[in-house]
C-alpha cells in the first residue's frame, strides 16, 4: 500500500516530483481566510517560514536538499479566477522553498491529451490523483502504481512543463 501522509510521499521520492494543477478554484480547508485576507488587503502570504506555510517548505526542502526536483504546472483559463490570482500571489512561497512552478494558459492545452484530474507523481513509480467536487472541496484521493498509468501522467505533465511560463514570467491576465 503507497503511502497517503505527504512528509511520507515525498521522503519516498528520489528523483522527481511533479504536479498537474488543472482547476481553477479549490476549497481547500485552511484556505479561506488567506484568501480573504488577501482580497481585504491585498497582503499574501510569500514566507515559506510563517506558521502557514512551515509545514509544506520542510517537505518541499527535505526533498529537494536529497535531490528530489519538484515541478508544479498551473493550466489556468484567462481572465483567471480570484482563486488563481491568490494562487500567483503566494507562489514566492512555493518557488522559496525549492520548487519550480510554470503556468499555461488553457487555451495553448487544447491538444495536449491529459488526464481527468490533478496528480502528483512520484518517480515514476506512484501517481496521486486529487479527486475534488463541483465546488473544489477535496475527496479522497485515489493512487496508483500501474506503469501506464504513471507514464501517462508523466507524459501530459512533460507536454505543459515545456508550453508552461516560468512563474517569473507569467502575466495575469
Amino acid at each position: 500500500m503507497p503511502p497517503t501522509d505527504w512528509r511520507d510521499l515525498f521522503a519516498r521520492a528520489q528523483r522527481s516530483a511533479v504536479h498537474l494543477e488543472m482547476r481553477d478554484t479549490y476549497a481547500a480547508p485552511g484556505e479561506v481566510d488567506p484568501i480573504v485576507r488577501w482580497q481585504e488587503t491585498g497582503e499574501a502570504d510569500t514566507d515559506p517560514d510563517s506558521a502557514w506555510w512551515s509545514g509544506w517548505s520542510e517537505i518541499i526542502r527535505d526533498a529537494v536538499s536529497r535531490g528530489v526536483t519538484v515541478r508544479r504546472a498551473r493550466i489556468v483559463s484567462e481572465p483567471v479566477s480570484q482563486y488563481t490570482r491568490w494562487l500567483h500571489a503566494i507562489t514566492p512561497a512555493n518557488l522559496a522553498a525549492g520548487e519550480l512552478v510554470r503556468w499555461l494558459p488553457r487555451a495553448e492545452a487544447t491538444d495536449l491529451c491529459l488526464p481527468g484530474s490533478d496528480f502528483w507523481a512520484f518517480d515514476d513509480v506512484l501517481v496521486r490523483f486529487g479527486q475534488f467536487d463541483g465546488d473544489g472541496h477535496p475527496l479522497a484521493p485515489q493512487y496508483r502504481e500501474e506503469p501506464a498509468v504513471i507514464g501517462l501522467c508523466l507524459e501530459a505533465f512533460e507536454g505543459v512543463w515545456k508550453r508552461a511560463v516560468r512563474h517569473e514570467e507569467y502575466q495575469i491576465r
